[in-house]
C-alpha cells in the first residue's frame, strides 16, 4: 500500500503526475427524485432580466438535457476554507496547521480565513499586516518565491488570491470543486399570502384609494399578496456530481528551488488534500440538502499527462498524521492579532479620488 508520503513524493517529482481528481456522487436527501434548489444568480446588467439558475443546455435542439450549476467553483472554496479555523469541539483541531491572523475592526475580530479575497482582502491590506503581505506578494511576483505567504496565509495559496489592488501578482487555484446536475427539469412556484383581517375593508389604513399607500401597503403585509411563477427549483433526471481537481502542476510552480521549496510545496500539498478530502456536510441552502449515493462510491484518481489514471483510496486518519509532520517541517507562521488601519484605508480613499480628479481635470483650461 502507497504512504503518503510515498505518494507526495510521487506528485511532486519533477516529471510528476498532472492532477488529483475526485467525482463525488451525491443525491437529494429525500431521495433521488425530490426536488432541489439550485442558487440564483443576479441577471446581467443591463438585460432588464431577473434573477435566475445557472442552467446551461448540454448539446443542441429542444431534447437537449440541461446542466444546473448547484454550488460553484468560488462557493465550494468557501464551505472548504474555514476548516482551517479554530473550532471548539472538534475531533480534530486543524487550526494548528495554518496560522490564525484576526484582524480587529472596531469593535469585531476577524479571522482572515474568513476574508473573500483571502491576503488581498481590504481588510488585511489596510490593516498593520498591510506591509508584510505586500512584501509577500512583491517576493511571489519577482521570484516565484510563495514562502513569506505561506507563512502568513497559506490557504491563499492552496484556493487561489490575486493581487489586483497591488501590483498584480496571482496565485492560481490549486483545489477546484464544483457540484453539477445533470438533465434537469426546471420548475415554477407561485404562493399567495392572505392576511389574517382585510384592513381596507374595516377601514383600517388612511386614503386607501391612493396607489402609492396601496403599494406600500402590501409590502408591509397589509394587503393579498400574490407570487407567481417565481424559482420552483428543478427535478434531477440524471447525476448530481461533485468534481474537485489539484492541479499538481500549478503546485510543483511554486518556488523557490531545494528543500525549502519542497517543505513550501509539501506543506501546501497537504493542506489541499485535507481540504479536498474532508468528508463535509452538503447542506447547501434551503431546499438543498445533499448526500452521498450509497450506490456510487466516490472515485479519486491521480492522472498522468498521458490521460492514464490510477485509483487512490485516502486514508484521511493517516494524512491528517502526515500533514502535522509536513508543516513541522515547513515551520508555519506565527497566529497573530492585528489592527484594520483606518488612516491608511481613508488615505487610499483619498488617493484614489484625488487620482480621478486630476485625470478627469487633464488638459482643461481654467
Amino acid at each position: 500500500m502507497t504512504t503518503w508520503d510515498e505518494l507526495a513524493s510521487q506528485m511532486l517529482a519533477e516529471k510528476g503526475p498532472a492532477a488529483l481528481t475526485c467525482r463525488q456522487w451525491l443525491m437529494p436527501a429525500e431521495g433521488h427524485d425530490a426536488v432541489i434548489f439550485p442558487p440564483t444568480f443576479a441577471a446581467p446588467e443591463g438585460g432588464g432580466g431577473k434573477a435566475d439558475y445557472n442552467i446551461d443546455p448540454m448539446g443542441e435542439g429542444p431534447n437537449a438535457q440541461l446542466v444546473a450549476i448547484i454550488d460553484t467553483v468560488g462557493s465550494q472554496a468557501n464551505r472548504m476554507e474555514p476548516l482551517f479555523k479554530r473550532v471548539n469541539g472538534a475531533d480534530t483541531d486543524y487550526s494548528r496547521l495554518v496560522p490564525q491572523i484576526m484582524i480587529e475592526v472596531g469593535n469585531k475580530a476577524v479571522n482572515l480565513l474568513d476574508a473573500g479575497h483571502r491576503a488581498a482582502d481590504a481588510i488585511a491590506r489596510y490593516s498593520s499586516l498591510g506591509p508584510q503581505l505586500a512584501e509577500a506578494f512583491d517576493n511571489y511576483q519577482e521570484s516565484g518565491d510563495a514562502t513569506a505567504l505561506a507563512r502568513i496565509a497559506p490557504t491563499s495559496l492552496v484556493f487561489g488570491v490575486w493581487d489586483s489592488r497591488g501590483k498584480g501578482a496571482k496565485l492560481p487555484r490549486l483545489v477546484a470543486s464544483t457540484i453539477r446536475a445533470y438533465d434537469v427539469v426546471k420548475l415554477n412556484r407561485s404562493a399567495q399570502y392572505n392576511p389574517p383581517v382585510d384592513y381596507i375593508a374595516l377601514d383600517l389604513l388612511d386614503n386607501a384609494e391612493d396607489k402609492k399607500v396601496l403599494d406600500t401597503a402590501s409590502e408591509l403585509g397589509f394587503r393579498h399578496a400574490p407570487a407567481a411563477g417565481t424559482h420552483g427549483g428543478v427535478i434531477v433526471r440524471g447525476e448530481i456530481r461533485r468534481e474537485a481537481i489539484l492541479s499538481l502542476v500549478a503546485l510543483r510552480s511554486l518556488g523557490p528551488a531545494g528543500e525549502k521549496g519542497d517543505a513550501l510545496r509539501r506543506y501546501i500539498l497537504c493542506l489541499a488534500l485535507l481540504a479536498m478530502t474532508y468528508d463535509r456536510e452538503h447542506n447547501l441552502r434551503q431546499g438543498c440538502l445533499l448526500v452521498g449515493d450509497p450506490e456510487n462510491p466516490a472515485l479519486w484518481e491521480v492522472v498522468m499527462h498521458d490521460g492514464t489514471r490510477t485509483p487512490v483510496a485516502p486514508d484521511r486518519e493517516a494524512l491528517v498524521a502526515f500533514a502535522q509532520a509536513a508543516e513541522k517541517a515547513f515551520g508555519k507562521g506565527k497566529d497573530q492579532k492585528v489592527a484594520f488601519d483606518r488612516k491608511a484605508a481613508n488615505d487610499a480613499i483619498a488617493e484614489k479620488i484625488g487620482g480621478k480628479a486630476a485625470k478627469g481635470t487633464k488638459g482643461k483650461k481654467g
